[in-house]
């Protein structure tokens, strides 16, 4: 993949946008939500992996999750005969585990986890704080970098702030989980914490089990 960490460092891909990368000779077919795209880039580039194309719905789904299976679905329809194999990158994501139902109907393997928050940080690392991060509201860099838009809008705060308190009332503390060292979006983390009144902590997590999963999928 050709210098394609450059490319998504000079994307600013929003919450809205599809987006779609395809090489020489895929033989997997990567489809993910918008919120890994950056992510799953920078994989395949650190580690120069082949043969991946990937097509990405948009991130803001997250907040309306009836969409995701039904595209999800179609995607896989529609390329199952132009690659060897086809991978979900998505969590149940809100989905009430409708997706993995068509998942199962379809023959298509997702990553494990209930949502990214986990892979990330190790699906069995995540699981073993669960009581102890119950109260905990997590931010990704992609949620960070898009807090305002996703969040904050998204959740009508912008027009509606008194919210806040109702939404957020059982939430101790943010749990910024970094999948890159930037300074930047720390900041943006932070600052998120403040806008939500509650503390704050960092978590450096890397890439998790994004990053293993797709070095497993890499000789398919």
């Amino acid at each position: 993949m050709e210098n394609q960490t450059q490319l998504m460092s000079d994307l600013e891909l929003g919450p809205s946008d599809h987006f779609a990368i395809h090489v020489d000779n895929p033989h997997v077919l990567l489809i993910a939500c918008g919120a890994l795209a950056r992510e799953i880039v920078d994989v395949i580039d650190c580690n120069k992996l082949q043969g991946f194309d990937i097509q990405c719905l948009p991130a803001k789904w997250h907040n309306t999750p009836q969409f995701i299976v039904p595209a999800l679905r179609e995607k896989i329809r529609s390329n199952r005969n132009a690659y060897k194999s086809i991978f979900v990158l998505y969590g149940d994501c809100g989905t009430g585990g409708q997706l993995d139902a068509m998942l199962l109907e379809e023959g298509v393997e997702r990553i494990n986890g209930p949502h990214c928050y986990s892979f990330y940080s190790g699906n069995a690392a995540f699981a073993a704080r669960g009581d102890e991060d119950m109260r905990c509201f997590f931010l990704t860099d992609y949620l960070a970098r898009h807090f305002d838009k996703l969040m904050w809008q998204g959740l009508g705060l912008d027009k509606h702030p008194e919210l806040r308190d109702d939404y957020f009332q059982h939430y101790e503390k943010v749990v910024y989980l970094a999948q890159v060292r930037d300074a930047d979006l720390e900041r943006k983390a932070e600052a998120a914490a403040v806008k939500l009144g509650l503390a704050y902590e960092y978590r450096f997590t890397g890439y998790g089990e994004l990053e293993s999963d797709l070095m497993k999928h890499q000789g398919e």
